[in-house]
């Protein structure tokens, strides 16, 4: 928590969190503002990668966010509960509830979209956040109080059920459970961009977890025009951060294939789309070039 008036430091903002401080950390912590939440290990390329853009942006924001750190060799009860089934992995913690996450190392301008995104929904859920350090300097006389203003220590943002039953069913491990929460928060609210993101994820982590991952490899390198075998590759590279490829691949199966197989390759790209925010750059490419195939 920052110090009222003070300035943002990197112990403000970003702090490692272990199975014993998680509650404070990050569950408390999120009733104040929104926090972020980065799964880690030393062994893991795109965990370097990925991990100094969040230090960055949580230091930039000033204390609009807080960037909690799991290593998850240090932390293995705390990862197995909340399914970690790859990392990187960075989850929005608000009001005690996951509400939304991604997998894989993307690139600052993404994180950066991402995070609008999150705190949007901070926002809509009633929290209100500080502005952006050195925002208050340029504020109008009277602004930098509200600027200042955070929800109270005892407030509770309202967070749809769905959420909750979500996160409670991927705490005991059942993904099936998670899904269905999702698709009914989305049966009642289609737009749902937060219920949108919770399903696709979930779903990539159910089928990934069911793969034999070399074996997976081995059938697409032998059966290229297996649409199955393809999409599975696909959803291991989605995974892993190697969102161009898994994007990629499944391009190239539209492109070789027609009929029914090629719309089942659209329809699981399409799926992929939705782990991404909508305007993602990597997302936009991909659709136009879906586009061209298609028409």
């Amino acid at each position: 928590m920052l110090q009222d008036g003070g300035a943002a430091t990197a112990a403000d903002v970003v702090k490692d969190t272990t199975t014993q401080t998680f509650v404070k950390d990050v569950i408390e912590e999120s009733k104040r503002q929104p926090v972020l939440v980065d799964f880690w290990a030393e062994w893991c390329g795109p965990c370097k990668q990925l991990s100094p853009v969040l230090e960055k942006l949580a230091a930039e924001a000033g204390g609009q966010w807080i960037l909690a750190k799991v290593d998850v060799d240090a932390n293995p009860q705390l990862s197995a509960a909340l399914q970690v089934q790859s990392i990187p992995m960075v989850v929005a913690v608000i009001g005690g509830q996951l509400v939304d996450g991604f997998l894989g190392a993307m690139p600052e301008a993404q994180v950066r979209q991402w995070i609008d995104q999150v705190l949007g929904v901070a926002e809509k859920m009633g929290m209100q956040l500080p502005a952006p350090a050195g925002a208050a300097d340029d504020a109008p006389d009277g602004a930098e109080a509200d600027a200042d203003a955070r929800l109270p220590r005892d407030a509770d943002p309202e967070i749809p059920a769905a959420y909750a039953d979500a996160r409670a069913a991927m705490e005991r491990g059942d993904l099936d459970g998670a899904a269905r929460a999702f698709e009914q928060e989305l049966a009642a609210n289609p737009a749902d961009p937060v219920a949108k993101t919770g399903l696709a994820q979930v779903n990539l982590i159910r089928r990934v977890s069911s793969y034999d991952q070399a074996k997976a490899r081995r059938d697409a390198a032998e059966r290229p025009g297996d649409v199955e075998a393809q999409a599975r590759v696909a959803d291991i590279d989605m995974a892993t951060g190697r969102i161009e490829e898994a994007f990629n691949r499944l391009l190239g199966v539209v492109r070789r294939t027609s009929g029914e197989e090629r719309d089942q390759a659209r329809v699981h790209l399409v799926g992929l789309f939705e782990l991404l925010p909508p305007n993602d750059p990597q997302v936009r490419k991909a659709r136009s070039t879906l586009s061209s195939l298609l028409f």
